[in-house]
């Protein structure tokens, strides 16, 4: 089941035509990707969908019915620009978010004990925000985002600033996030952590939605019948084979074919007639070079 629909959503600034037509489907307790170059009109839908600005035209629905005020406890949203409030300690501006949130102070309280020992920040407490770097005031505000346990989270770019260890540790996180029930839009330009985190995406490029669905489809789309064959043996054909050969290495008595075919099977067992084979793969293009083609063939 779908926990956010948007549909047809339009929207124009000063003559910029920012979103044209934009329209999702978010299955519920999934990871979604938004993904698109600078200015692609990412951030403006965010924007929508946290009701910071309405669109000109098109509707989006919550777990089927319209989107309203009343939501916005309903939803976490972490932003690019950073908000936290640099004067303030720490403990006290976490505190203080939680209750605007709608969490008893009792609560927050026990809650952040729990954050705080997860992600051992425990002597950060009375430190004001200014006193961290990056990263660790990147922590404080990822925990403000979830402690009221929204039923959607929207992440921008969330791994800005952290260190490999500790991206990796917000990236379990995420998925933990995902595990209990909640449902997450996840912007960022790291294609890498879309293939690790995302069930599905939508690529936008220049106010329209240029390429949706699940992430694994979007791959095979892409793929270009290239496959790479590992076997022992110099590579010598006595005739005509059923494939391309783009190129051959041979290392140790064991070649390395990469090859192009429409028909994978005809090839193996062309190979086999000669050689054993180590092993056989297909070539399965990055959802960053999918990015790139995309945006090119989008932008034409």
């Amino acid at each position: 089941m779908d926990f956010l629909n948007v549909c047809e959503v339009s929207k124009q600034y000063d003559g910029h035509l920012a979103l044209d037509r934009v329209s999702l489907s978010i299955p519920a307790k999934s990871i979604y990707g938004l993904l698109g170059p600078n200015g692609a009109g990412k951030t403006t839908l965010i924007r929508i969908i946290n009701q910071i600005t309405a669109p000109d035209s098109g509707e989006i629905f919550l777990n089927g019915k319209l989107l309203s005020r009343k939501d916005i406890s309903r939803i976490g949203y972490l932003p690019e620009e950073r908000g936290l409030y640099k004067k303030m300690k720490v403990g006290e501006q976490a505190l203080y978010l939680a209750q605007l949130k709608g969490v008893s102070k009792a609560d927050a309280l026990l809650r952040l004990k729990y954050w705080f020992e997860k992600f051992e920040i425990q002597p950060w407490w009375n430190k004001k925000i200014e006193e961290l770097s990056k990263g660790m005031a990147q922590k404080i505000q990822f925990i403000t985002t979830v402690l009221h346990e929204p039923e959607l989270l929207i992440f921008d770019e969330p791994f800005s600033g952290f260190d490999p260890v500790n991206a990796n540790l917000l990236k379990q996180e995420i998925l933990a996030l995902r595990e209990k029930g909640a449902t997450i839009i996840f912007s960022t330009h790291n294609m890498e952590s879309v293939e690790e985190l995302c069930d599905e995406i939508s690529l936008i490029n220049q106010s329209k939605v240029v390429l949706q669905g699940n992430v694994a489809q979007v791959r095979s789309t892409f793929k270009k019948q290239i496959y790479t064959v590992v076997f022992e043996g110099i590579y010598s054909p006595s005739h005509v084979m059923c494939f391309d050969c783009l190129s051959c290495q041979v290392s140790n008595g064991i070649t390395t074919l990469r090859i192009r075919t429409e028909s994978p099977n005809d090839a193996l067992k062309e190979i086999l007639k000669d050689y054993k084979i180590i092993s056989f793969s297909e070539e399965v293009p990055s959802m960053n070079e999918i990015f790139i083609n995309a945006i090119k063939t989008s932008s034409k």
